[in-house]
């Protein structure tokens, strides 16, 4: 699996020539196919069962794995289904920041802040740790630390640059992030019933252990409103955590021994647009707006909206670009450094949780 460009390069990539439309459009419409069976089969169980027992956003996801394991998509479908996952879901969260006022993250409190600061350092260390005793060298337990810890993908693909990783343990990394993502998005609103969470606290727990920001949307839109703006206001604290990881990385990278000859160089200069991805500015900035009462109900409701169907079309377009035998091909000890970071994480932010007695 090919390294995949990172959320903070998304201004460029909607720049698309005339004759790359007609092959953006086709993975497009494979996408929004998906996407519109999901609906379907959602509004089916409405109508049957008096509830969706399994969600769209859940479903379109399933439906692109099983698709993806069946059907290899031809080049011709890679761009549109790339756009989707990525462009499409970074509208999505910036326009879900509309439905959110800051008094939420007042409301949240400081012992919540810390919790979330401390949290990502916690993480960043018990990962490291564990992949380290797993004999993962120093880098790449860097990389699986950090994509663990902070957002990820993108801070796997922010942070590899900073240490120069070796590509292929770059590659590695990120293949199994992809896949663990996905079936960590599903399995999470199991927790709700096996250890009693409410909304708020699940979705503090979705905002402190989902890797992207926009997975969070799928893990929580299911659960309630409340789970929702609660976890996708956890999620950018957290990512946020980025910027100073990355600048401390950078120091201390030039102590790191060498590993390999493929190890990239590291950059000239941190700017604050490589550290912050856009669609987290405009969550920041329609959030700001609705605050201040300049987006009104009447707009924040169908704002809401498109971004819950732009999100649907892109968890198919998720899983459609993630193969589950990526799996079998990074290796015994980078899956279960890269597993048991996660059951760390779980535990830490679930102590969290219990310690901050959120109702």
């Amino acid at each position: 699996m090919g390294l995949r460009t990172s959320a903070r390069e998304a201004p460029a990539n909607l720049q698309v020539k005339a004759g790359e439309i007609p092959g953006l459009l086709l993975g497009i419409m494979l996408c929004l196919t998906i996407a519109v069976v999901a609906a379907g089969i959602q509004n089916i169980q409405e109508s049957s069962l008096g509830h969706p027992y399994i969600e769209a956003i859940v479903l379109a996801i399933l439906i692109g794995l099983g698709l993806r394991s069946a059907w290899q998509p031809s080049p011709r479908f890679h761009a549109g289904i790339a756009f989707s996952a990525k462009q499409l879901l970074e509208v999505a969260v910036a326009l879900l920041g509309a439905s959110l006022s800051f008094g939420a993250i007042l409301a949240s409190g400081p012992a919540l802040l810390a919790g979330i600061v401390a949290i990502v350092i916690l993480a960043n260390a018990a990962s490291y740790g564990l992949c380290r005793a797993f004999g993962l060298p120093a880098r790449m337990a860097l990389l699986v630390a950090c994509g663990n810890a902070i957002c990820g993908n993108s801070a796997i693909a922010a942070v590899a640059p900073v240490i120069g990783a070796d590509s292929k343990d770059v590659a590695a990394a990120i293949a199994f992030t992809a896949v663990l993502g996905v079936l960590l998005v599903l399995g999470l609103p199991l927790f709700i019933p096996l250890v009693g969470l409410s909304q708020n606290q699940y979705g503090v727990l979705a905002g402190l252990t989902v890797y992207a920001v926009p997975q969070v949307l799928a893990a929580t839109v299911p659960v309630g409103l409340i789970a929702t703006q609660v976890g996708t206001l956890v999620k950018l604290v957290r990512v946020l955590m980025l910027g100073p990881v990355v600048v401390v990385l950078s120091l201390i990278a030039p102590l790191l021994p060498p590993e390999g000859a493929t190890a990239q160089g590291r950059p000239t200069h941190l700017s604050f647009f490589r550290l912050v991805p856009w669609f987290i500015l405009g969550f920041m900035t329609l959030a700001g707006l609705r605050s201040l009462g300049l987006i009104p109900d009447g707009a924040a409701g169908p704002l809401k909206q498109v971004a819950s169907y732009l999100t649907v079309v892109s968890m198919a377009a998720l899983g459609l670009g993630v193969d589950v035998r990526a799996l079998a091909r990074v290796g015994g000890r980078v899956t279960a450094a890269v597993t048991a970071s996660l059951v760390v994480l779980i535990a830490i932010s679930l102590a969290l949780i219990y310690a901050l007695g959120s109702a």
